[in-house]
C-alpha cells in the first residue's frame, strides 16, 4: 500500500471518533494494554509529561514541547486530531512522522491489531508511543485523546501531570456535570507526580484536592501562583506577557484564552526545573515566540489574511467560544463576517447563545458525519438572534464571506475544529 490507500485503510478499519463520533469510542484499556505488550511497553523508555482538559491542552501541549525543544531535548509530541494530515498528530522536534513509517508499521503490524479490532485512537496511541521509542526521542509531551481516566494515552507514567481547565464537552462519556468531568480528567493523575491545575470552579477544585490526596500526588493550583502579572498586545497581534519568572515574553499565540495557558505553563516550567529538567530563560522565550514554527501548530486564532482581516481558531465549546467571543468584541472594524458549523454532539444552543449579534452569518457544515447540517445550524442560530445564509461547504462558505468584505471587515472562522481543516485543506490546495 502507498500512503494514500494506508490511511484509506487506517480511516476504514478502524473506528474514528473524529469522523463518526459516539460509535468509535471504546470504554477500557484492554485494547491499550494488549498493544502495549505487543510493542515491549515502549513509553517507558523516555520521559513524559501529560495534558489534559477541556479547552487549552492543545496550545500548553504545542508550547512545552517548543520549550523542551528549544533548550536541547528531542522530543515527542503527541496531539489530536489533525486539520490536515495524519502525520500532524505524531511529531519528533516538530517534523512530522514520515509516510514511510506510517505504511510500515500497518503492514508490519495488522496481523496483530486487526483481531482486537482496536479504534482508530488506540491503534495511532500505539503507533505513537513505538515511534517515540525508536527515534530516541529524551522526552514526549503527550496530549490526552478525550477525558482522562479511561483515555488509552493514560498507561504512562510522566514526570508531570497537567489539567487546563474543565469546561462542558464530550458529556455524553465524561458526565453531565462539572464534577463528574472533573473526576474523568483527574484519572491521569498518578502516585508521588506532581500534577499542575490550570482553571478551577467550586465545583471542580475539591475533585481534584480529594483525588490527589488520595493517591499522594503534589497539586499546584496555577490561579494561586499568579506567575502572569500581566500582559499587552502589540500591533502584530502578539501578546507580551510579563512575569514572575521572565521579564517579558512574546507570545506567538494571540488568543485571549493563551492568558490562562501561560499561566499554567509557567508554573509547570518551575516544576520540571524542579524536576531536574534544564530549562534555560532562552529556550522559554524561544518555546513561546517560536511555537507555530517549531511544531507545526496551526488553528489557534490563526491569520490567514489581511484587508480583510482573516482569522480561523479550533475553539468548539462553551469555554473555548467564551473567548473567542470576547475577543471579537473587542476587536476594530467595519464589519463582522462569520463562518460558522457545528457537530452534532456538542451544546450548540450553548454556543450561539454567545456569539455576537452584529455580525453577517455563513452557516455551513463539515466534511464529518458528525457535522451538523447547515439548515439546521441556521434554524437553530435564529433563536439565538444571529442572522445569515446557509452554504453546503467551508470552501462556498468562505468564498462568499469574502465576496462580501470589504478591506476594513473582518472575516471569523470557527465553530469546530472539523471547519478549520476543511479550511485549511482547501487553501493549501490553492
Amino acid at each position: 500500500m502507498n500512503y494514500k490507500e494506508t490511511l484509506n485503510y487506517l480511516f476504514e478499519s478502524a473506528p474514528m471518533f473524529q469522523q463518526i463520533g459516539k460509535s468509535a469510542y471504546k470504554e477500557g484499556l484492554s485494547n491499550t494494554y494488549a498493544l502495549d505488550e505487543h510493542f515491549n511497553h515502549p513509553h517507558q523508555n523516555y520521559k513524559t509529561i501529560h495534558i489534559a482538559g477541556t479547552n487549552g491542552k492543545g496550545s500548553c501541549s504545542h508550547t512545552l514541547a517548543a520549550i523542551l525543544q528549544s533548550a536541547g531535548y528531542k522530543v515527542g509530541l503527541y496531539t489530536s486530531p489533525h486539520l490536515i494530515d495524519f502525520r500532524e498528530r505524531i511529531r519528533v522536534n516538530g517534523q512530522p512522522v514520515s509516510e514511510d513509517y506510517v505504511i510500515k508499521f500497518v503492514e508490519e503490524e495488522r496481523s496483530f491489531f486487526e483481531p482486537l479490532a482496536p479504534s482508530f485512537f488506540e491503534l495511532t496511541t500505539a503507533m505513537a508511543f513505538k515511534y517515540f521509542a525508536d527515534q530516541k526521542v529524551d522526552v514526549a509531551v503527550i496530549e490526552v485523546g478525550l477525558g482522562g481516566r479511561l483515555d488509552c494515552t493514560n498507561i504512562i507514567h510522566p514526570d508531570l501531570c497537567i489539567i487546563t481547565n474543565i469546561s462542558f464537552d464530550h458529556t455524553q462519556f465524561l458526565g453531565k456535570t462539572l464534577e463528574l468531568i472533573a473526576g474523568e480528567k483527574a484519572g491521569i493523575m498518578k502516585r508521588d507526580v506532581p500534577v499542575v491545575i490550570g482553571e478551577t470552579t467550586e465545583e471542580t477544585k475539591p475533585v481534584f484536592i480529594e483525588k490527589a490526596y488520595d493517591i499522594q500526588a503534589q497539586i499546584f493550583f496555577a490561579e494561586e501562583e499568579r506567575l502572569l502579572w500581566r500582559w499587552e498586545k502589540n500591533k502584530m497581534g502578539y501578546l507580551h506577557y510579563y512575569t514572575a519568572d521572565y521579564p517579558k515574553l512574546r507570545g506567538e499565540l494571540g488568543g485571549l484564552c493563551q492568558l490562562k495557558n501561560t499561566n499554567t505553563l509557567l508554573l509547570a516550567i518551575r516544576l520540571l526545573k524542579k524536576a531536574g529538567y534544564r530549562i534555560p530563560q532562552k529556550a522559554v522565550e524561544k518555546g513561546f515566540g517560536k511555537v507555530c514554527e517549531l511544531t507545526g501548530l496551526m488553528g489557534r486564532w490563526q491569520k490567514l489574511g489581511s484587508a480583510p482581516t482573516i482569522v480561523c481558531d479550533t475553539g468548539h465549546n462553551v469555554g473555548g467560544i467564551t473567548y473567542i467571543a470576547e475577543q471579537l468584541n473587542r476587536l476594530t472594524y467595519k464589519k463582522l463576517h462569520i463562518v460558522i458549523g457545528m457537530v452534532n454532539d456538542k451544546d450548540i444552543s450553548g454556543v450561539l447563545a454567545l456569539l455576537p449579534k452584529n455580525a453577517e452569518y455563513y452557516f455551513t457544515k463539515a466534511s464529518v458525519a458528525r457535522a451538523l447540517h447547515e439548515a439546521d445550524l441556521k434554524f437553530l442560530a435564529s433563536k439565538a438572534g444571529l442572522i445569515g445564509s446557509t452554504y453546503p461547504d467551508v470552501p462556498k462558505a468562505f468564498e462568499a464571506a469574502k465576496a462580501n468584505a470589504s478591506e476594513r471587515d473582518f472575516i471569523f472562522v470557527g465553530g469546530s475544529s472539523f471547519i478549520v481543516a476543511d479550511l485549511l485543506t482547501y487553501l493549501a490546495k490553492k
